[in-house]
């Protein structure tokens, strides 16, 4: 069999992963010597090349992905029925510094964005509606349609309503996640205006909501109180809107360097392809973007739990050591308090494609954030206040978290996937295919096949055209999410709902 149907990726590995589908019986060549696959094993899947007894740990990426569950030979099929997670409950860890030196050089780049009265920049320019609390929902997509229907759209990109189902019989906690992301919406500089649409008796109420807010442009942020409004409140809000929109459609592009330009990094509906395509790819970009003084910024933290050492070590001082350590093992609690276990992951979706153990997907999945060192660490609902590579505390789960990721205030979000999905967040939400099969099959879904990786084209041609297409993006060009009409937002609850 040719060696292009199996990659090693780092040369401690004791498996290798599948190119294409292996039949058993055939041959392969791993390190001079050649050993035959004993069952039938699917793209993206793993073939140990050595035998492993029962109890010994399988590596990948050169690192434990588990152990084996039996006694296992070279040439098996290792998956999720043969291969068990070493992940159990919090731990202490040590901080080993690891200061990389990229040597990426500045270039010449930049893109045409809105920059805003407190000096953000915005990549689209967009009248929202804002809900604080789920009750005004229909008002507040009928305001939008409206709006839509009598502007056409004439000079802004785009009318949306982000309803949500929340904003009242919330406490504490969850009441108070709710308040930062609805904050963080408002304040996003991808919205050239807002209308914040309250009832009037919620939780939430509007003028706390306000003192929220801070310092904010009053010209372009306006709330309406419906219980307040004597007859129809479809009228108000629509003499509101036609305010806001003449004046958000004055806003014009100006050129912004790259330093401006922040973007989100998640996966979803990973494959065994995905630590070898699309996540080295965004990792790669990642790196070149915080070169050039941009932002990115990485979440999903049950997700980093196998690989989180990579990422503690990559700190630039011990406070953000600490902090990655509480961002760890406080996710780590929020799953035992709940009596579930740290490493119940990947999906089915992730084991039909080649993923078997949540430390399997981790090192994988950490590969979007390259090898910069990390500069930041968010709190959930919290917002961006330092350049380069930041972590931000959100679960896996994907509209929740890429939510999460444009409320910090990301501009794009980068989103890997092996399986493929429709869905975006309330930003642009760039879909990356990590097999070229996806991105055939599903060219409504997806913007750029990193699946060129194995198809033999070198990673430097890649990743210039998907810089080019990035650019392209924060330039104006809609994302397949924005054509398609996918975009919602959705909030993480953890407590009681009264």
């Amino acid at each position: 069999m040719e060696t292009s149907a199996i990659i090693k990726i780092n040369p401690a590995d004791s498996v290798v992963v599948c190119l294409r589908p292996i039949k058993k019986g055939e041959t392969i060549n791993v390190d001079n010597k050649s050993i035959t696959v004993l069952q039938d094993t699917p793209a993206g899947h793993k073939v140990l090349i050595n035998d492993a007894p029962q109890g010994t740990n399988i590596i990948k990426y050169g690192y434990p992905i588990g152990h084996a569950r039996q006694d296992l030979k070279a040439g098996e099929w290792v998956n999720e029925n043969n291969l068990k997670t070493n992940l159990a409950g919090t731990l202490e860890y040590e901080y080993h510094p690891v200061n990389e030196k990229l040597n990426i050089p500045k270039v010449d780049r930049t893109f045409n964005g809105y920059v805003r009265k407190n000096g953000e920049v915005g990549i689209r320019n967009e009248v929202w509606i804002v809900p604080t609390v789920g009750c005004v929902n229909g008002i507040a997509e009928r305001l939008a349609s409206q709006l839509e229907k009598e502007t056409g759209l004439d000079g802004i990109d785009a009318v949306h309503a982000w309803h949500h189902n929340f904003g009242c019989s919330q406490l504490s906690g969850d009441h108070e996640n709710t308040r930062k992301v609805l904050r963080d919406i408002v304040l996003h500089p991808n919205a050239g205006a807002v209308l914040v649409l309250s009832l009037g008796c919620e939780n939430n109420q509007p003028d706390q909501f306000e003192k929220l807010l801070g310092d904010y442009d009053k010209s372009r942020i306006r709330f309406l109180i419906t219980q307040k409004v004597q007859g129809d409140e479809m009228e108000e809000g629509m003499k509101i809107l036609r305010e806001l929109y003449q004046i958000a459609r004055q806003d014009k592009r100006t050129e912004c360097p790259l330093s401006e330009l922040r973007v989100g990094l998640k996966c979803g509906g990973s494959d065994g392809f995905s630590g070898i395509t699309a996540n080295p790819l965004v990792g790669e970009f990642s790196d070149f973007l915080v070169a050039q003084g941009g932002t990115s910024i990485l979440t999903e933290v049950p997700e980093m739990f196998g690989a989180e050492t990579i990422l503690m070590n990559r700190c630039e001082t011990p406070e953000l050591f600490q902090q990655t350590v509480s961002l760890i093992n406080d996710f780590k609690e929020y799953f035992l308090s709940h009596g579930e276990p740290v490493g119940e992951n990947p999906s089915p979706g992730n084991k039909a494609g080649g993923i078997s153990t949540l430390e399997d997907k981790a090192l994988g999945c950490t590969q979007k954030c390259g090898r910069a060192p990390v500069s930041g660490v968010l709190g959930y609902g919290d917002r961006l206040q330092v350049k380069g590579l930041n972590l931000l505390s959100a679960p896996g789960n994907d509209l929740v978290a890429a939510t999460a990721l444009a409320s910090a205030g990301c501009q794009i979000v980068l989103f890997t996937t092996g399986r493929g999905t429709p869905f975006g967040t309330f930003i642009p939400t760039m879909k990356i295919s990590t097999n070229s099969d996806l991105y055939n099959r599903k060219p409504n879904w997806i913007d750029y096949n990193a699946g060129q990786l194995v198809d033999g084209v070198d990673m430097k041609t890649v990743l210039d055209g998907f810089i080019d297409k990035i650019i392209a993006i924060a330039n104006g060009e809609k994302s397949r999410n924005e054509i398609n009409g996918y975009s919602e937002i959705a909030i993480f609850k953890n407590g009681v709902t009264l």
